[in-house]
């Protein structure tokens, strides 16, 4: 899943980085709401992590921005402000949930994990087709019930596709998802993930769409 971070703490948002990079998650982090709102109209975020106080453009502007234009991905508010007020301005801008700094990082990934279920329209955290089993607590994956060991990459891959099953997903949203902005992405890195995949679970499970990318069968 690729997240975006927008923070102009750099202490926090270097913690919160390691933190979630741990969890296999691709952050994306920028310091100021101007650049933050031309990162969101121009590529594809699974969900903001949101300060407000923000330089060049504040973080409640950039929320009333986003939700203006139609751009539905879930909102995270991060912030010091603390008050009744503020935390209603925030949700009726469109923020989906609200924590507040100083926060304990097991809460913040928990936070995520909840609102990337309802995002998908699932109420359940485990991501399970045609035989395989993702869970996103214990980061485990099993394949008819028994545990298969992948790579963070692997695990990154499958959940991409498992959230979205019988339906092509590109090339372009995976190597984000598995990279961001951050490190340059290999010819045939994807083709390499995927191969694996199939070796430790069916050769038949993903499909290639040729030009295009990749999807999870409906039946395997």
């Amino acid at each position: 899943m690729r997240l975006l971070l927008v923070e102009d703490d750099r202490a926090l948002g270097q913690g919160i980085r390691i933190a979630l990079g741990c969890e296999g998650y691709t952050l994306d982090w920028l310091q100021d709401g101007v650049s933050a709102l031309h990162a969101l109209r121009s590529e594809s975020f699974d969900l903001l992590l949101l300060d407000l106080g923000l330089p060049r453009l504040d973080g409640l502007a950039l929320l009333q921005h986003l939700r203006g234009e139609h751009l539905d991905l879930p909102v995270l508010i991060l912030t010091a402000r603390d008050g009744t007020a503020e935390r209603i301005a925030g949700l009726d801008a469109g923020a989906d949930d609200y924590l507040i700094k100083p926060f304990d990082v097991d809460e913040l990934k928990a936070r995520i994990r909840a609102l990337l279920r309802r995002s998908q329209g699932r109420a359940q955290p485990v991501l399970e087709h045609a035989g395989v089993c993702l869970d996103p607590v214990t980061q485990q994956v099993s394949w008819h019930g028994n545990n298969v060991v992948v790579t963070p990459m692997e695990y990154q891959l499958l959940h991409q596709l498992l959230a979205r099953p019988g339906k092509v997903v590109t090339r372009e949203r995976l190597s984000r998802a598995l990279y961001g902005w951050q490190e340059r992405v290999e010819s045939n890195t994807l083709e390499v993930l995927i191969h694996n995949l199939r070796k430790k679970l069916a050769s038949e499970l993903i499909r290639t769409v040729r030009g295009v990318g990749y999807v999870l069968e409906l039946k395997p």
